[in-house]
This record gives C-alpha cells, sequence and structure tokens, in this order.
C-alpha cells in the first residue's frame, strides 16, 4: 500500500509541475515555469497517466513484477524534474511502456478480446512515441502516438464495459479502421501534409463507434453516480470528435493554433472529462477507499468544459486573452474536483485476504460495489480467477 500511496504522490507531482509549465506557456510569469514549460507535455501524458494508467494495470494484474511499469513512469519525471538529460527520462517512460505493453499482452493471450487487443495497441502506441522521442524528435512530433496511447486505452476501457451489449456484424472491422487510421496519421506526423487529417478521420471514426457501442446510451438515463459518470462520458466523446473535425479543418501544419486546439479537445475535453469520470470507481480499487459521489461533482466538471471551450475558442479566433485565461480556469476545475474527491473519502476498504481474487471475494466472484471489472481485473486475465 505504502508503494501505491507513493507512486500516486509522484503522478500528482508530474501533474502539478506539467500545469505549472503549461502555465508559463501561455504567458503567465510563474516562478522556475520556464525550467519545465518544455517538459510540459512529457509529465502530463507520461509522468501522470503513465504512472497512473500503470498502477491501475498492475494492481489488478496482481502481479509483482507489473509494478515496474508505474515504477519506470514515475522515475522519468523525477530524472527530468531533477535536471537530467532528457533522453534519460525518456528511457525511464520507455520501459515503462515496454512493461505495460508486456503486462498487456499476457493479459491479451490469456483472454484474446477486442477491448485487451486495443489496450495493447494504446499501450505499443506509447512505446513508439517515446522511441522515437528518445532519437531526438520534438514532442510535437511523437504527440499522435502519445495522444493514440491514452485514447486507445480509454477506448478499451469503455469496450471493456461495454462487451455485453449488442454489435451490428462488422462493426470491429470498421473500429479497426478507425486504429490503423490513427496510426497511420501518427506515423506520417501532425504536422506533416496529409496527417493531421489521417489522424482527424480516425478520431471521426472512433467516436462514433464508441458511442454506438457503449453504455452510456442507456446510463445517460440513470441517476446518481450513474449519471455523472455517463455525463463525463458523452461531453468527453463530443470533444473527441470535435478534436477530429478541428485537424481535418486546421491542420497544424497550416494554421497557428490548430495543433493547440485539436491537442487540448483531446487532452482536457475528452481525457480528463473521462478521468472525473472514472475517478470513483478507479481510486476505490487502487487506493483502497471508498468515495462517496455527490452532485457538488457537476460544478467542476462544469467549470473543466467551459475551459476547454474558452480554449478552443480562443484558438480559433486568435484571442491571446481567452487561450490565456483558459489554464487558470482548467487548474480551478481540477483542484475543485480534486478536493471534493478527497472529502469524500468515508471509509478504507478492506484488504484481500489470501486466496482470494483481485475482486475482493471469493476467487471469479463479483467485484464490491465500489469498485468496476479494471480490462486487467478479468477473470482469467492474469489474476488468480480461472477463466469461466
Amino acid at each position: 500500500m505504502g508503494l501505491r500511496v507513493a507512486l500516486l504522490a509522484l503522478a500528482v507531482a508530474s501533474m502539478l509541475c506539467g500545469l505549472w509549465g503549461g502555465l508559463w506557456r501561455i504567458g503567465f510569469d510563474l516562478p522556475h515555469g520556464a525550467g519545465v514549460a518544455d517538459l510540459h507535455g512529457a509529465l502530463l501524458i507520461c509522468g501522470l497517466f503513465g504512472t497512473v494508467i500503470g498502477l491501475e494495470r498492475a494492481v489488478a494484474f496482481g502481479r509483482d513484477w507489473a509494478f515496474a511499469a508505474p515504477a519506470f513512469a514515475a522515475l522519468g519525471s523525477v530524472l527530468l524534474l531533477g535536471g537530467a538529460p532528457p533522453v534519460g527520462g525518456a528511457s525511464a517512460y520507455a520501459l515503462s511502456a515496454l512493461t505495460l505493453a508486456g503486462v498487456t499482452l499476457v493479459i491479451t493471450v490469456r483472454q484474446p478480446a477486442l477491448f485487451n487487443a486495443t489496450l495493447e495497441a494504446g499501450a505499443l502506441a506509447w512505446l513508439a512515441g517515446t522511441a522515437h522521442w528518445m532519437t531526438g524528435a520534438g514532442i510535437p512530433e511523437v504527440a499522435g502516438w502519445w495522444l493514440g496511447f491514452l485514447i486507445l486505452t480509454i477506448a478499451g476501457e469503455r469496450l471493456e464495459l461495454g462487451r455485453l451489449m449488442e454489435k451490428r456484424r462488422g462493426s470491429e472491422i470498421l473500429f479497426g479502421l478507425g486504429v490503423a487510421l490513427l496510426a497511420v496519421g501518427a506515423w506520417i506526423g501532425l504536422f506533416a501534409p496529409g496527417g493531421a487529417p489521417t489522424y482527424g478521420l480516425a478520431l471521426l471514426l472512433l467516436t462514433v463507434w464508441l458511442v454506438r457501442h457503449d453504455v452510456v446510451r442507456h446510463t445517460i438515463r440513470q441517476s446518481g453516480q450513474t449519471r455523472f459518470m455517463a455525463a463525463c462520458m458523452a461531453a468527453g466523446y463530443a470533444w473527441l470528435g470535435a478534436a477530429g473535425v478541428l485537424l481535418i479543418a486546421m491542420p497544424p501544419g497550416a494554421t497557428a493554433f490548430g495543433y493547440d486546439a485539436a491537442l487540448h479537445a483531446v487532452l482536457i475535453g475528452f481525457v480528463l472529462s473521462m478521468v472525473f469520470g472514472h475517478a470513483l470507481i478507479i481510486l476505490p480499487a487502487v487506493a483502497r477507499v471508498r468515495i462517496a459521489y455527490r452532485p457538488l461533482l457537476y460544478g467542476p466538471l462544469a467549470v473543466l468544459h467551459a475551459s476547454v471551450l474558452l480554449r478552443i475558442g480562443g484558438d480559433v479566433c486568435g484571442h491571446d486573452a481567452a487561450r490565456a485565461w483558459s489554464g487558470p480556469l482548467t487548474l480551478v476545475a481540477l483542484l475543485g474536483f480534486v478536493a471534493l474527491i478527497v472529502t469524500g473519502v468515508v471509509r478504507r476498504r478492506p484488504a484481500v485476504t489470501p486466496g482470494r481474487g483481485a475482486s475482493g471475494g471469493r476467487p471469479g466472484g463479483p467485484a464490491p460495489r465500489s469498485t468496476r471489472p479494471h480490462p486487467a481485473n478479468w477473470r482469467g486475465s492474469g489474476g488468480r480467477s480461472r477463466p469461466k
């Protein structure tokens, strides 16, 4: 448990430093901001999300070696913030991605499924982008791969939750086409001719497919925590589709702020909205705490999406003040959400007893109500339960 807390703390530190550098980049004269400005993207994508996703997968997988994934991601952030050459931090991030890909491969071999294959594709996208960064490429050149890591990881988790929903014949081929176009667009590069439109088309295909096959279409009609989570998912999908439109209409290589608009539509509008929605079920599984749902959570969610709207509106209209003030607004949304989560912790979860599965019940038994079956916590995925 101490290791998990330490890794989560390092992930939060990466987030805060990345946001600090981001605020400096959009015009706020912050102390030491210049020192982390160039690391802004790496700290948020690899340092924050690499650590959190790796930790979540390791906890559910239930093998000690899997914790090397979040540990290497946290080490990469420590090296970069400590002044090591970028190649040192990039190497640690690459080892993290490689370990995550290995864990997910074991899971996929034991339980072949579209959602597992999608998670594996996400890990490989992170590895490809980080390896490219190690060779001296700039972050904008690897952004397509890193965004693919987050998009495909979230898509895989949503597919796992909706795996029991009926799918039309041939629908998986369409999903595979979206993933393939995403890889092609990342390989070409978002600033190269043809790269951004290809990537944008991929985002549109994936958005349409996910909206059609996600359980959010049904859960949005419910109430309480379930409806809040569905609202987060629906808003996130809207911004993912918007990012696809922006990449086609405002290619980064041809417009001044096309890259900024698409990047933040994905990272803030899509990814952070999904984080808000999943936090109430991921944190109980990782940190062994129970978090009470409160309608007040809609407040930070609304502020978050207002910040995205302000950022993209500023990019499209060339309004520097709007772009600049979207940053503090995003920070207010994040801090407000974290405060509500921390004050919503009501009790610790009981520890997993020997001989029991990762779900906390008997091997193969149902998960506690406070958690959902995570994509690495499935029966037969490498945990202690056997396939049924």
